[in-house]
């Protein structure tokens, strides 16, 4: 069985490969794979573990190590891809058409050039197409992405410092919504939980469990409970901390650990049927004096 890497393109693109000439490549490296109809260069991501179902995923072949003449070739074709870039914008411009050109992916064998671009509406674009491979004479492909795609492509850093989780280890973009934040008491209203891609942070899923399972733990909101003969509402619970805020009747705000909440409704739901069979006792004398 030949080997299998899983190989990255430009803009995060993953895909399996097979090296059936067992050419010796390690992690980081640049190959020439073969690509739709010519070549293309993509670093290796990782070796894959060898199975039928994923010899049978992985069609295409790597050809071989970059060379120090491919790096020129890419090296122009970077050169290119940034005229293009600016010509390509220019042009819709002139159409005046309602799209934002995000990224240009020259095919190192030259074969093809693909304009990445995001748009609120479906574009007819086939009038810029026909300008453009007028102008390369290749083939012109254009590919209309989401905002979390073109945050990948563009890349940058967050507000943690780090670079972009998409331009780093995301694969797949699951979704993400404000019940996450909410359970982690996050304000769904705040700027602090989008990304720069202007939607909801990818973090927010990555302890959606642990919030979710600590919560059991916790009294919800609203919940009121006896302290000290008055009786509190519970308007806050801090998960990392392991406190819980109350408000009394008054109006004063208190803080307790969670194990001493915890003690203290064990104490109250304690009470309740004996409450509850005295009510009970007292209705039925009543109704036998009757």
């Amino acid at each position: 069985m030949a080997e299998i890497y899983e190989v990255e393109f430009k803009g995060g693109r993953k895909d399996f490969y097979l090296n059936s000439q067992g050419i010796p490549l390690r992690i980081g490296d640049l190959a020439v794979v073969q690509a739709d109809k010519g070549e293309d260069v993509a670093r290796v991501a990782q070796i894959a573990e060898p199975s039928v179902s994923r010899e049978r995923e992985a069609k295409r072949e790597i050809l071989r190590k970059v060379t120090p003449e491919d790096m020129e070739t890419l090296n122009e074709n970077a050169k290119e891809e940034r005229e293009a870039l600016s010509l390509c914008r220019a042009k819709i411009l002139e159409h005046k058409l309602k799209m934002k050109l995000v990224d240009v992916e020259y095919q190192f064998d030259g074969s093809k050039i693909c304009f990445f671009f995001t748009a609120e509406k479906r574009v007819d674009f086939r009038d810029l197409v026909k300008d453009m491979a007028a102008i390369y004479r290749t083939r012109v492909e254009m590919r209309q992405i989401g905002v979390r795609d073109e945050a990948r492509r563009l890349s940058g850093y967050g507000p943690c410092g780090r670079k972009l989780c998409c331009d780093t280890f995301l694969v797949d973009f699951e979704p993400i919504s404000v019940k996450m934040a909410k359970d982690q008491g996050l304000s769904p209203s705040s700027t602090k939980i989008s990304g720069v891609c202007g939607r909801l942070m990818c973090c927010l899923l990555y302890e959606k469990d642990f919030y979710r399972e600590a919560s059991k733990n916790f009294p919800k909101i609203g919940t009121r409970i006896s302290i000290e003969g008055k009786n509190c509402e519970v308007t806050e619970n801090a998960l990392l901390k392991d406190m819980v805020y109350l408000k009394n009747e008054e109006g004063t705000e208190l803080s307790f650990p969670l194990d001493k909440i915890t003690e203290l409704q064990k104490l109250s739901e304690s009470k309740k049927p004996f409450k509850r069979l005295f009510g009970t006792r007292k209705a039925e004398t009543k109704g036998r004096k009757k």
